[in-house]
């Protein structure tokens, strides 16, 4: 229904503005397959059956490819095809290091610059995040929470080119995160520290919020070396 919603809606625009819209849905789906791990790593994508699977045609799902391959969740070989990237842990202390640098800039700054508008938004995320019950939450619903709460950061931050190297980075690290969410043993505090971290920020505390940021960077880090580990 929502495929045939964006094509509706890109009849009268132009053929052009249709698929546009039909490679941004074809990307954010696949995108989510990738972090879930619902396509597992190492897995052939085609684009015919990916095609098929959400109701569009082949173009839009092959600019959607090129995009997740700048993401660096597929990765495409001549005359083999395009495949999701492995999920390498060893990749865990390269991506906290740039995440521990970047996220507190982007919460400082977001505590700095964000509009009042944008600090309603953030508003809005803590209070879902304030009534999440993680324990009763499927994965999908965790992940989409946490992703709503540093989306929203990076956005309030108001630099784009910021936000663009932070949301790839951030989902190279919800892969890693779904590998051993099963194994979290406090997951419900992970989530809820979001609280005061996006508290911080819409008070325009920017010192606080780049500790806090920080501070969940790291804390991510060690709970998954932990998992692994135990594991």
């Amino acid at each position: 229904m929502a495929v045939e919603a964006w094509v509706s809606a890109g009849a009268g625009a132009g053929a052009d503005a249709a698929r546009r819209s039909l490679a941004d849905i074809a990307y954010e789906r696949v995108r989510d397959r990738l972090l879930t791990l619902d396509i597992k790593p190492g897995d052939l994508l085609s684009d015919g059956e990916l095609a098929k699977d959400l109701g569009v045609g082949r173009t839009p799902v092959r600019e959607a490819l090129k995009r997740l391959e700048l993401d660096r969740l597929v990765v495409s070989y001549p005359r083999r095809g395009t495949f999701a990237t492995r999920v390498d842990v060893t990749d865990l202390a390269f991506i906290s290091e740039i995440r521990t640098q970047l996220e507190p800039l982007a919460a400082s700054r977001a505590a700095r610059v964000a509009t009042v508008s944008a600090r309603e938004q953030l508003r809005e995320v803590m209070r879902a995040v304030e009534g999440f019950d993680a324990s009763a939450a499927s994965v999908v619903e965790t992940l989409r929470l946490d992703a709503s709460v540093h989306r929203g950061i990076y956005a309030a931050a108001a630099n784009p080119h910021l936000e663009d190297v932070l949301i790839r980075y951030d989902n190279l690290a919800t892969r890693i995160w779904c590998m051993v969410l099963d194994r979290l043993p406090d997951l419900s505090r992970h989530v809820h520290e979001h609280v005061d971290l996006l508290r911080a920020v819409i008070d325009g505390d920017e010192a606080g919020a780049a500790e806090l940021a920080r501070i969940h960077v790291s804390g991510f880090e060690q709970a998954v070396r932990e998992a692994l580990f135990a594991a």
